[in-house]
Parts: structure tokens; C-alpha cells; sequence
């Protein structure tokens, strides 16, 4: 699998995500409050709504539309009506750049 550089470390906030799109594929990174990063799919298992507008709270992302959450760390679907867990991706941080496994 490919590494792909995603963003600035800079770019995402403590607690918060960031859109990323990559060929025909929308991933969602987020900044916990470790300072650590992850990645998920960027649309909810629910209704493929993208994450992005969602709120992130601690370890958790919930979605914008009918406020399912996911534990972004495992992809695990914590509250319905989501189900399905997001499928998570591998991430690393070289200097100020984080990259994903895609």
C-alpha cells in the first residue's frame, strides 16, 4: 500500500479533522488530544455523509446529520444509527507532514 502525504500537522486542530480526498476516496484525519493523528473513512457507514462538519469530542467523531459516533482511533460505531464501523487507515508524521496508508 502506498504512503500519501495528507496535510501540514498544523492544519488540523487539537480535537478536530480535516477532509482529505484522494483519487475517488474521501478520508477524514484527526488530531486527538495526545497530539496523536488518525484516519478514517471521510463518510459516515450511515447515510455516506461526509464527516468533515461533524464534531469531534475526545476520542470520538459524530456525525453532522443524525449524530452517530465512531471511536476514530478503532473506526468502532459507538451510537446508533450507525452500525457499521468506519474503516480506519495507517497514519505516521514525518517532520510537519502527516501521511496515510491508502
Amino acid at each position: 500500500m502506498p504512503w500519501v502525504d495528507a496535510c501540514a500537522i498544523d492544519d488540523i486542530d487539537e480535537e478536530d479533522l480535516i477532509r482529505f480526498d484522494h483519487g475517488d476516496k474521501t478520508y477524514a484525519i484527526y488530531r486527538s488530544p495526545d497530539d496523536e493523528y488518525f484516519c478514517t473513512d471521510g463518510k459516515c457507514t450511515h447515510e455516506d455523509v461526509h464527516l468533515e462538519n461533524g464534531l469531534v469530542m475526545e476520542y470520538e467523531i459524530e456525525c453532522p446529520k443524525h449524530n452517530a459516533t465512531f471511536d476514530y482511533r478503532t473506526g468502532e460505531a459507538m451510537r446508533a444509527p450507525a452500525c457499521v464501523n468506519l474503516n480506519t487507515y495507517a497514519v505516521k508524521v514525518e517532520g510537519d507532514r502527516v501521511w496515510i496508508e491508502v
